[in-house]
């Protein structure tokens, strides 16, 4: 029998707990046990004025923006609109059943102004990283570091040519922070090649195709990850240029052994981070073993000899040919000694003309030169510590660890929907990553942090 709709009058009370309709796993329950805002007001308490109308509470608006970069909300209108309709973003941020949500122009100029001056997002990401630290989640054995093109908020056809400079009328916020980051070598002082485009809404983006696609403006967001449960250990926003990579990456260890004592044994990369100094500073300046593919262009193409076919004699700091002769910087005496290091910070060795004119070998070594040149790095102790890493089994090993890195990138693109930044400038793509990463280490204690278990009832 079909039944009839029941129309009841409406209860003169209500009783609804915001508390009991949020399920025990739902992931903002987990989240919340790890997100601490003591001493939030005092530390942005400077950057209110102490008249006019009150703002929006700040931890309210740091509880929404957690909110946002978890569940992968990029427009601030919506997140706006989605905490005002969702139960459990409402008991997250502690809005209750009546909170007043901030219309979403006052939460963006606030999160644009306060927010940037007082670096408070730096703090809320180290802050979520010491607590991983403290529930063991971050071993500081193994580092892993890598680079991601996130596209800039920047349109590419408004482009103009970047010899031609910025455009006289171009102003805004990313515009002066370009001009403040111009020394910076992670942004403007990073290479003194002129780009080919400019994008007059965001200056610092950087033009750049080396997804081998389309071109496009771009940031680089730097991780640097420690491998035993892929917690972010540090963040850095950067031009999309490999020097202003490797940068970030020192720049990011020497904080993570400042700031949190965490001194790794190794580090993991790409050939991206192989360059000679790069593990010249690894070796030498930190005693960091390099697990990273040496960046080499001393292969040869034609079937010649190639530098690993000389043997070095580090007595008389010499090099040996397949037939026996010697390769040497120089062979004559100078009156005053020279170091033989070349502008890119090699050396040199010569054979004599003669030994290779008759020599029966020189069709397979110089066929096209009257003597055979080697060329080698002046930190080329540490790329052979580097090449002899690659033939161990640790570093097979640490070549399936560095795809966390990966993981997390494409965790980053693909749920939590940064792909395209929404904020312009270095400022902008700091706090986004800033956030990014936060969130991220959010979710891995939540996963693997086992919250409190309920007392059975008796």
């Amino acid at each position: 029998m079909m039944g009839e709709r029941q129309v009841h009058q409406d209860a003169l009370f209500y009783e609804f707990s915001l508390e009991r309709h949020v399920p025990e796993k739902h992931l903002l329950r987990s989240i919340d046990r790890f997100v601490q805002l003591d001493g939030l007001r005092r530390e942005l308490s400077p950057f209110y004025s102490a008249i006019g109308r009150p703002s929006i509470d700040p931890e309210l608006m740091i509880r929404m923006l957690i909110v946002g970069y978890c569940f992968g909300i990029r427009s601030e209108r919506r997140l706006c609109e989605e905490v005002h309709l969702n139960l459990a973003y409402r008991w997250f941020c502690r809005l209750g059943l009546d909170g007043a949500v901030p219309d979403h122009s006052t939460f963006s100029k606030s999160r644009h102004g306060r927010f940037r001056e007082s670096d408070l997002l730096r703090r809320l990401f180290e802050t979520v990283l010491q607590r991983c630290i403290d529930e063991g989640l971050v071993g500081g054995e193994g580092f892993a570091v890598d680079a991601s093109l996130i596209q800039a908020d920047a349109s590419d056809r408004g482009r103009v040519e970047g010899t031609a400079g910025l455009p006289p009328g171009a102003a805004g916020r990313a515009v002066e922070e370009y001009l403040a980051v111009l020394d910076d070598a992670a942004f403007g002082a990073a290479t003194e090649v002129t780009p080919k485009f400019i994008a007059p809404a965001d200056p610092a983006a950087r033009w750049t195709a080396a997804h081998r696609g389309p071109a496009f403006f771009a940031y680089s967001n730097n991780y640097l990850i420690d491998v035993d449960h892929a917690i972010i250990v540090d963040v850095e926003a950067t031009t999309a240029i490999r020097q202003a990579e490797i940068l970030a990456a020192k720049r990011m260890i020497e904080r993570s052994m400042e700031c949190f004592d965490l001194y790794p044994a190794r580090l993991i990369g790409d050939s991206a981070y192989g360059s000679a100094e790069m593990l010249n500073w690894l070796v030498h300046d930190r005693g960091i073993e390099p697990h990273i593919p040496v960046f080499d262009k001393s292969k040869r193409s034609d079937g010649s000899f190639e530098r690993s076919d000389f043997v070095y004699d580090h007595a008389s700091d010499t090099y040996c040919c397949p037939a026996g002769k010697i390769l040497q910087h120089y062979r004559r005496q100078f009156t005053m000694p020279r170091t033989g290091v070349m502008k890119d910070n090699s050396l040199r060795y010569r054979a004599s003309k003669h030994d290779c004119q008759l020599c029966p070998l020189k069709p397979r070594c110089c066929p096209n030169a009257p003597a055979r040149k080697i060329s080698c790095s002046i930190y080329e102790g540490a790329r052979d510590l580097a090449r002899d890493i690659a033939n161990t089994e640790a570093y097979q090993t640490s070549r399936y660890q560095r795809k966390k890195v990966e993981m997390l990138f494409a965790h980053l693109k693909r749920i939590l929907k940064l792909d395209r930044l929404r904020l312009r400038g270095p400022g902008g793509a700091r706090d986004e990553f800033h956030l990014a990463a936060t969130a991220q280490n959010l979710r891995k204690l939540a996963k693997l942090v086992p919250g409190p278990q309920a007392i059975p009832a008796t």
